[in-house]
Parts: C-alpha cells; structure tokens; sequence
C-alpha cells in the first residue's frame, strides 16, 4: 500500500481534512510505505488573495440572499390583504439574510469599499462608503412610522424626528413633506439634518417594519419583565383593501388608518430593500476578481499593507464593535434600544456571525449560503511557520471567545432571547445570564491581547485596536 503524509503547515486545511480521512478508512499505518509531502510555503499574497476572494463570496451572499427577500416582498405587497402566513415567510427570508451580512463585518475597519466607496464608485476615506446606509443602528423608529408612547430607552431612544426639518411626524405617515417614497428619497433623508441618529434605511428599517417595537409585556412601562417574542407589527399594517391599521393599541384593538398610509408603509418597504441591494451589489462588484482596476486587485497588491488591515480589522471589529458598543452598552444601559437586532431578537446571531467572521479570516475559510467551501490559506498558516506557539494562542483565544458567544446563541435558541439575558436583575432579569454576557465580553478583549500579539509577531503596523468605543472593557 502506498500512503501520504502531509507535514503540519495548512496550505489546504479541507483538502488536508479529506485526505486524512482517505487514509484512515484505507488503513495506512507507521509501516506502510510512505511518501511525505513538505510543506507548501504560504507567502503574504497568498493570504490576502484568499482573503479577498472571501470578500467577493461574502459580498455575493448578502446580494443573493437580500435579493430573494425582495423577490417575497414584491409578491407580499401586490397582495390587497396579506397573510400571516405571507409576513412570517419575509420574517424568515430577512433572517436568512442577516446570516452572510454577520460573516461579511469582518471586511469591515480596514478603509475598504463597506466603508470608503462612495457614491459615485471611487474610494474615499472610512465613512464615506454604504456602510451607515446598510447596517446603521440604533434605527429612528420614530421617523419612519409610528410609535407606541412612552417606549423611549437607551441613549438615543428610538427616534429623533424632531432634527429633521423635511419631515413633519414620520415619513409614512407625511404624504404632504414626503409625497413619493422610493430609494432616492429615502437615500437623502437618511441621517437627515445632519443628525447621525436619523436612521431611516438599511437592514434594520427593514426589520422595522415587518416586526414593530419589540416592547415589554406592558406597552407603557419599561420595568416590567420582558417576555421572549419579538416585535408584534400585525399584517393589517399592510391591508389595502379597508382594513389598514398603526398596530393595536394597549388594550389590543386595532388603530384604523386610510388605506393610503398602508400602502405607503408597502412602497417604504420596497424601497428600502431596493437600496439595500444597490448598496451590497456596489461593494461585492468592487471585490470581484473578474473586472478591471477593482478594489479587489488593489487589496491584493496592498501585501502586507493589507495582511495588516486584515488583523487590525479583527481586533477593532472584536474589541470596539463587538465587545464594546453591541455588548457592553446593552448590558449596563440594560437597554433593548441599545440591542443590535432589536425589533427581531435576532441579536444572538449578529453577535455570533461577527465572531465567526473573525475566525475566519484567521483560517482562510468562508462557507457559502449553498455550502459551498471558499478554501485557502489564512493568518494561521503565515504564523505557524515562525511561532507555532503564538499561533496555538491565537486560536485557543478564538476558541475561547466563540465558546462563551455560542452559549449566548443557545440560550436565545432555547427562548432566553439577548434582550432577556441583559435585563438588570432588579427588573427582573438573572444575574446568570448577565454573568454570560459579561464573560464573553472579557473574553473579546483577552483575544484582542493576543491579536496585537500577532500583529507585532508579523511585523505589520496597525492603527489603535480599542479606538472604537469609550467602553471600559
């Protein structure tokens, strides 16, 4: 018998994976005759190749699974009467799309086109990209539709209407201000007034309207003990046909509305998801490796240039975005506006999805909504050739941080959503579950200690990993 023995570098860890597998149904053992496989050297290029064919499959995902959404709301809003049945369905297809989204954060930090691709398809500066467009959250409730009073927490509450001088009330509902919604419109009113807390588009609108508040079990007291559903818009906020409502009022009746408000509610819906494509399908265009002068060739010709943003990205993402702004202010503020999924209780999966996108580019690794495997070298297969032992670090810090994220994901699986599990215990919530988050938050950190390790390691310079947040980690 003539076996195969691959030494420790992972230039293919699925291709490894696989032939170890081979071997082991085969039988091969220490003596039969072996012929050894030296190790395939893995350069800088290597790795930031793979990394920005992540990108583009990534990218390709969110467009993909954005796109069927849409498709199911073209047919919810041509129907007069919609079901339950009909808004559960976008329901799912929103959560489905959040699941790409999640993972592609990781591209995020790093002067990339999420973040620098403006309008007009140049690269600018970080913040002049699509990115406050797509995910921007806390979300201005109050400025795209009704509200329930009284429902105002966090440190930004759930609408700044008043900033906005183009709008009178809310936007679905001022047909006199707004007379025609549709994605240019809502383009220019988003972050209106200059106010960055007038948040009217991206993903999060989009929950918005097909969830509503999420609000305790009483409508008027932000002390009550939350119970684990999410929002509850019913679908009569999208009857045309004599029965359109503003949701129910607290003693559960229907607040009845002219049709025309309805409708206006379907034509921001579409319009909103109709953005949201043009604005994911401009950022995986500049990643795809089969046009002429993309971001994706400058990436890669970047080198260590941008081995360096790949591992700064991880550290800020981890540290500021994660850890500190969607974890650690919900959980002191104990504050469901604070939420990142916050109309969904969809917030275990943003946190998890971002950790996951950090492994991955650790590993070089991204698989694709239709299980497809994008395979290659990544940051461990650099590392381990000079400092195995600094890489075994790394991803036992990796290890640790999504162990303790994943107990969160379990917790809301079972019905303990995120919202629950950082409620302060003197509202009624359990120290034990704030003990969860807190820990995997230290544990955010801990592997942040062990990114900058790894960047000095390297010999690569990045900006400041911790520069995201005030929070005291």
């Amino acid at each position: 018998m003539f076996c195969v023995r691959f030494t420790p570098t992972r230039f293919s860890k699925l291709a490894i994976s696989a032939a170890i597998s081979a071997l082991l149904l085969s039988g091969c053992n220490d003596n039969d005759n072996i012929s050894t496989i030296e190790s395939v050297t893995v350069t800088v290029t290597d790795v930031v190749t793979q990394n920005a064919k992540m990108a583009h499959a990534v990218y390709a995902d969110t467009v993909s699974t954005a796109q069927s959404l849409k498709d199911a709301i073209d047919t919810f809003v041509a129907k007069t009467a919609p079901s339950d049945v009909d808004l559960s369905e976008l329901k799912t297809l929103w959560i489905a799309s959040r699941e790409p989204y999640g993972l592609s954060e990781i591209w995020r930090f790093r002067e990339g086109p999420i973040d620098a691709l403006k309008d007009d398809g140049t690269m600018g500066a970080e913040g002049d990209g699509p990115e406050g467009r797509i995910n921007a959250w806390p979300l201005s409730e109050a400025l795209i539709d009704y509200v329930a009073e009284g429902t105002v927490d966090g440190d930004d509450g759930p609408g700044n209407a008043a900033t906005d001088p183009s709008v009178s009330g809310n936007i679905i509902a001022d047909s006199a201000s707004v007379p025609t919604i549709n994605k240019t419109v809502l383009a220019g009113l988003n972050e209106a007034g200059d106010d960055e807390r007038n948040v009217a588009t991206g993903y999060h609108a989009i929950e918005f309207l097909l969830w509503g508040q999420d609000l305790n079990a009483s409508v008027h007291s932000w002390t009550s003990p939350r119970d684990v559903s999410g929002g509850q818009r019913p679908v009569s906020d999208y009857n045309t046909s004599g029965g359109c409502t503003n949701g129910l009022s607290a003693s559960g009746a229907p607040v009845a509305q002219a049709d025309s408000v309805c409708q206006r509610r379907k034509d921001y819906l579409v319009a909103v998801t109709e953005l949201l494509i043009d604005d994911l399908t401009r950022v995986q265009t500049a990643w795809d490796p089969a046009g002429t002068g993309n971001y994706y060739d400058t990436f890669i010709a970047g080198g260590k240039t941008s081995l360096a943003k790949m591992l700064e990205a991880m550290g800020r993402l981890g540290f500021g975005e994660l850890a500190g702004e969607r974890m650690n202010i919900a959980l002191a503020t104990d504050s469901q506006e604070d939420e990142h999924s916050c109309f969904s209780d969809n917030t275990h999966r943003d946190i998890l999805l971002n950790a996951q996108g950090i492994v991955n580019t650790y590993i070089g690794t991204y698989t694709r909504v239709n299980g497809t495997v994008v395979d290659g070298p990544g940051i461990d297969d650099l590392l381990i050739t000079s400092n195995a032992a600094l890489d075994g670090q790394m991803q036992a810090a990796l290890d640790d941080s999504m162990m303790k994220i994943v107990a969160i994901d379990d917790q809301a699986k079972a019905g303990n959503p995120f919202d629950n599990q950082i409620q302060s215990v003197a509202n009624g919530g359990s120290q034990t579950d704030r003990d969860r988050v807190s820990t995997a938050i230290a544990a955010l950190s801990s592997q942040t200690d062990v990114i900058e390790d790894v960047i000095e390691a390297l010999g690569v310079t990045t900006d400041d990993l911790r520069q995201d947040t005030e929070e005291s980690i």
